[in-house]
């Protein structure tokens, strides 16, 4: 999908938001206030939080979709996050309010005095909560916003919540027990749990995640289809914001290949992942591919067995065999689950020179980086 549809697709779902929320607050509020319900002042404002996390997600994604600059030559990809932060900080001030004042009413309480109108207001609100939800997470799906998936999570999980301040008042009318305050208090609960969940969700992104392994396998099928090479390996991927990478990868080719080949063979690669996949490939790595005489193989073969027998070895590639300075290299990569991953590579290698005497032994232990085998 093309930025400047997603951004289209975003403001207009992020102003549908807008519009129904705030007409939704301004009923609860009206209502809520008129019968003297907490529970129904408490979901009018986690209403206007909505509206404000609907703005900010319309800002935040107007910025992240500039063009790079001087000052941001890869672009502003990552406000999306930033956006995602200050969304979390407004559902939390909005739980925590929500929290004090509950608690309050806990201690004070007073009665609420609901009608028929404040009911018919209460089971209106969860039926458009239920389709904006249902809407926004479909556009967040469709434009891979994780801004408008959790707003659309959100929005469902306010019609859960709409529904246990309808009970609470159908409760109070049929047995004249006053549940609302409590039922305020688990709503404010839930608003700031979601709030931390955000916030958690946002720093995971900035940090740095696993890449998920669709992406990965996207990418090593696409280049292993191309004549020439034999595997692709060692594939990292960095996030500047959604739907925004840049990465690198090693490719095994046949070690009679000379440096013209390559390069073509390399621009071949960059092309047909950015076309298939948007992912903008930053460098190309090399590995040989021995492709002398059945002896090679036959070292290559036993090796091979001999290190993927070891418990916890999740990969092994880029072997290659230099009989000109008796050395053989090859990269490994060992499960992070492993207790002592230091202790298996030492243990490879000393079994790998006793099977393969008279050779420099060069093992590269490289990180799992990636959500694929």
């Amino acid at each position: 999908m093309a930025s400047e549809q997603r951004e289209s697709i975003i403001f207009k779902t992020g102003v549908v938001g807008i519009v129904a929320n705030v007409l939704l607050a301004s009923f609860k509020a009206v209502v809520g206030l008129s019968v003297n319900s907490i529970a129904m002042v408490l979901d009018a404002v986690n209403n206007l939080s909505d509206v404000l996390s609907s703005v900010v997600t319309i800002v935040g994604t107007k910025i992240a979709g500039k063009k790079p600059d001087k000052k941001h030559p890869m672009g502003h990809g990552r406000v999306e996050y930033l956006s995602e932060m200050i969304v979390a900080a407004i559902i939390l001030y909005a739980g925590a309010t929500a929290l004090i004042e509950s608690v309050k009413k806990i201690i004070a309480p007073e009665q609420a005095d609901y009608n028929k109108v404040s009911l018919a207001v209460i089971g209106i609100a969860i039926a458009v909560k239920i389709f904006l939800g249902l809407y926004v997470k479909k556009q967040g799906v469709r434009t891979n916003s994780e801004l408008l998936k959790a707003s659309g999570s959100d929005a469902l999980f306010d019609a859960l919540l709409s529904s246990a301040v309808l009970a609470s008042a159908i409760i109070y009318i049929v047995t004249d027990i006053s549940l609302e305050a409590y039922v305020s208090v688990l709503i404010s609960g839930f608003i700031i749990k979601a709030g931390f969940t955000m916030i958690a969700g946002a720093v995971d992104e900035m940090l740095g995640h696993r890449v998920e392994g669709e992406i990965i396998r996207n990418i090593k099928e696409i280049v292993t289809q191309i004549d020439g090479v034999h595997g692709a390996y060692d594939i990292i991927l960095h996030n500047y914001g959604p739907e925004h990478y840049l990465g690198s990868l090693h490719v095994e080719v046949d070690d009679t290949m000379t440096a013209a080949q390559f390069d073509a063979l390399t621009r071949d690669i960059e092309e047909e992942v950015y076309c298939k996949t948007k992912v903008i490939l930053t460098a190309v790595g090399l590995y040989s591919r021995n492709t002398g005489d059945d002896s090679q193989l036959a070292v290559r073969s036993e090796i091979t067995r001999l290190v993927m027998s070891h418990e916890n070895i999740i990969q092994m590639h880029g072997f290659y065999i230099d009989e000109k300075r008796k050395r053989i290299t090859f990269d490994i990569i060992i499960d992070f689950d492993d207790e002592d991953r230091e202790a298996l590579y030492s243990h490879i290698l000393e079994d790998v020179r006793k099977a393969a005497p008279g050779y420099d032994i060069r093992i590269t232990l490289d990180r799992d980086v990636s959500d694929i085998e």
